[in-house]
């Protein structure tokens, strides 16, 4: 979806207070990449990968740093940081479908649930008993909401989103397709005769402007709540564990696998496929580069991989090969040190 008429270079630099290189009244319509844009299109430049598509874009203008204004061929739009820039002109260009207020006659509501006149509420929902949904909540087709969910305004739920009983979202929060929040965490004690399930009794807190991506799962509390707070922004896929707790402003990337118990800090940003045991603590300002191992807490910011980058294969299986020999080695250079000092003392 997009603004009606689109909008002309000279609205777009005074809304968004940029600079502009060009025609003021020459109009976008949306948005396109740098190197298919067509003439009606808007696009951005802000990875050096791409400098080289800039010289021949087709696209009305390019939302860039300063340093490149003078390298574009077509109007620009100059922002020191030009990818929040164009992210904030391509929302204002493609807004979400208005929300058409409304119960669908397929949805199962509970007498006792509340739902404000101004939500629109797809069809095969189920609201569950003492659930509270806020003014202009869009509840997607097939969507599942427990007993005593609560959800605040303007919150978004995509297609078969499934809330368990309990679970409270802040205002604006989008969850996409699949999500699941608010499922049992894998608490189990072992006894003589297998595996005693631990009551999972506590919920989930979802604070003010976090978005969830498709089919990510956020476990309940055991006791306590898990708790995301403002601002955090989770892919798709990401399991997170009960009792956890994400700091505002945390990005996380696809397929994380975050253990009970752990704290994460402020502005992290976590990339894909990474693994964070239990009851850790992450500081704030801390990245963690894809497919680390994070297996003790993290106490400073900064940058900390433990990933092995690839290979060719035929390099990687000698790598392999010689990791097999390493305490072999690391004995014969013990003995070598040993004979080293010896030879030294005998000299002195």
């Amino acid at each position: 979806m997009t603004t009606a008429d689109g909008a002309t270079l000279g609205q777009i630099a005074v809304r968004f207070g940029l600079e502009l290189k060009g025609d003021p009244a020459t109009r976008v319509t949306h948005v396109g990449e740098l190197k298919d844009a067509g003439p009606a299109a808007l696009s951005f430049l802000a990875d050096a990968r791409y400098e080289r598509y800039l010289a021949d874009t087709k696209a009305a203008a390019v939302v860039l740093e300063p340093k490149l204004a003078s390298q574009c061929q077509v109007a620009a739009l100059i922002s020191d940081n030009p990818r929040a820039a164009y992210a904030r002109i391509a929302a204002w260009l493609h807004p979400p479908e208005p929300v058409r207020p409304g119960i669908h006659a397929s949805a199962v509501i509970d007498p006792s649930a509340i739902v404000a006149e101004s939500a629109q509420i797809g069809p095969h929902t189920v609201v569950g008993a003492h659930a509270v949904i806020g003014e202009r909540v869009v509840v997607g087709s097939g969507t599942q909401i427990g007993n005593g969910v609560t959800l605040a305004e303007d919150c978004r739920l995509m297609a078969r989103v499934t809330l368990y009983g309990g679970v409270r979202l802040g205002a604006r929060v989008i969850v996409h397709a699949g999500a699941v929040i608010g499922a049992d965490g894998f608490g189990i004690a072992q006894d003589r005769d297998g595996w005693v399930k631990v009551p999972q009794l506590g919920g989930v807190v979802i604070h003010d402007d976090v978005e969830i991506g498709a089919n990510t799962t956020i476990d309940r509390g055991a006791i306590g709540d898990t708790v995301i707070e403002r601002g955090v922004k989770l892919d798709n896929q990401i399991q997170i564990g009960h009792n956890v707790r994400i700091g505002e402003h945390t990005a996380i990337a696809a397929c994380v696998g975050i253990s009970g118990s752990t704290t994460i800090g402020k502005r992290c940003l976590i990339a894909g496929a990474v693994g964070i045991v239990g009851h850790l603590q992450i500081a704030d300002d801390v990245v963690i580069t894809g497919l680390s191992m994070v297996s003790s807490s993290i106490t400073r910011a900064g940058v900390y991989s433990s990933g092995v980058p690839v290979s060719e294969a035929g390099a990687w299986r000698r790598i392999v090969a010689r990791l097999r020999n390493i305490d072999e080695l690391f004995d014969k250079v013990r003995v070598l040190e040993r004979r080293h000092k010896l030879g030294d003392s005998e000299n002195s």
